[in-house]
């Protein structure tokens, strides 16, 4: 099993706390013959905003000692996960969770709303003191 995020359970918790049933923890991956691991999966619970969706959740925490280095892993990791799940599961979206300090850093500038736009990233921001979910970006 891969190891968790630091922010593994907060994410899990937030995503429940909004209403989410959480079905894999980890969502499991088939890469040749290699077996990769999407932190969670979740799906939306009958109600008009959320009926049958479902997600998948790369959790990033952009604790490392350089934050480029973290995005450029997270952007790597969401790429080869969203290819798979277009295969294995195309109606399951995929977003990379990151907490607010780091979308505010990285996302929430010219530069992060253009990447995020260019490779279609899905975002979910998530506030790790409070253990909710603060936005949605598609």
């Amino acid at each position: 099993m891969p190891q968790r995020d630091t922010f593994h359970e907060t994410v899990r918790q937030a995503l429940m706390s909004d209403g989410w049933i959480i079905t894999h923890d980890p969502y499991s991956l088939q890469f040749g013959e290699n077996r990769l691991y999407v932190d969670l999966a979740a799906e939306g619970p009958i109600a008009a905003e959320k009926e049958g969706r479902k997600i998948a959740v790369e959790i990033k925490s952009f604790l490392g000692p350089s934050e480029m280095a973290d995005l450029e892993r997270a952007l790597g990791q969401f790429a080869l996960y969203r290819f798979l799940m277009t295969r294995e599961e195309p109606d399951r979206s995929l977003f990379l969770a990151v907490p607010r300090d780091a979308y505010e850093a990285l996302f929430d500038t010219a530069d992060g709303r253009d990447l995020a736009a260019a490779q279609e990233l899905h975002l979910l921001v998530f506030d790790p003191v409070q253990e909710i979910i603060v936005r949605w970006i598609e």
